[in-house]
């Protein structure tokens, strides 16, 4: 069994209302490994200035106490929400942050070059998160982000993480945009034909990103999809870890409650 150290991670489903049912933004990945020329959802692992004291004091609607009941874990768990929204910034642009006044950001408009400035000095290390929000007097959107999942990189793997899917509403004013970089694309797509391309083999993914996909089928708006998600508790988003083995030559994956998943 592999053990390599798991990393803490987190991924993000900016969603919102489309004409033909909730839409999702997607990126895709530059050829780098691990995640090379894939569809994905923004996302990255947990940095230290995640778990920064400063940093929880941005969220205006959750401590750690809570968020750390609800991924089931001891402390630290408001970091996952700081890094969804951190990560959102950096790889796609979108800040789910309000000003603590109550007024909406508009990067579409008046404060698209201000904030597409703090967004590359960010990348290049000349200012830290907590600083762009405190300068700009802003607040973490938390209420608008509830978890999704919850998938464990198979043991097969060289690189492993430890990943909390989040579902997030996306802000008004706000588009997103790959960084051009890590990401080489991105799109706003219904969650219907991100599923048909995939198994299409029109758009790639793995696994995972196909099942969250589908775990978002059956709501017709993303009030209902978050109104849902906000119910649930630790104990309704149990870990996944899929594990993979080889049958007459070819690789088999299954999943916790498929049939030989304990005898493997």
């Amino acid at each position: 069994m592999n053990t390599q150290i798991i990393t803490p991670a987190a991924t993000v489903l900016i969603i919102r209302d489309g004409q033909k049912g909730i839409e999702v933004f997607m990126v895709e990945r530059s050829n780098r490994p691990p995640f090379g020329n894939l569809f994905v959802f923004p996302g990255g692992k947990i940095d230290q200035s995640d778990n920064d004291h400063r940093a929880q004091s941005l969220c205006r609607s959750i401590l750690d106490e809570e968020a750390s009941s609800l991924l089931g874990i001891e402390k630290n768990g408001l970091g996952y929400w700081i890094a969804c929204v951190r990560e959102c910034f950096e790889e796609v642009g979108i800040l789910l942050a309000e000003k603590k006044d109550g007024s909406k950001l508009n990067l579409n408009g008046l404060e698209k070059e201000k904030y597409q400035k703090y967004r590359q000095d960010l990348l290049d290390n000349k200012i830290s998160f907590y600083d762009i929000c405190t300068q700009e007097g802003l607040e973490l959107l938390t209420e608008n982000i509830a978890p999704f999942s919850h998938w464990i990189t198979p043991d097969i793997e060289v690189k492993r993480f430890d990943t909390r899917f989040f579902i997030a509403c996306l802000p008004e004013n706000q588009t997103g945009i790959h960084d051009g970089n890590e990401l080489v694309n991105s799109l706003w797509i219904s969650v219907d034909e991100a599923i048909k391309k995939a198994y299409a083999g029109e758009m790639n993914m793995i696994m995972p990103t196909i099942k969250n996909l589908e775990q978002c089928k059956g709501f017709k708006t993303i009030k209902d999809l978050l109104d849902h998600q906000q119910k649930l508790t630790n104990k309704d988003i149990p870990p996944i870890l899929p594990k993979f083995f080889k049958k007459n030559g070819n690789w088999i994956g299954l999943l916790p409650g498929d049939e030989g998943y304990d005898d493997n």
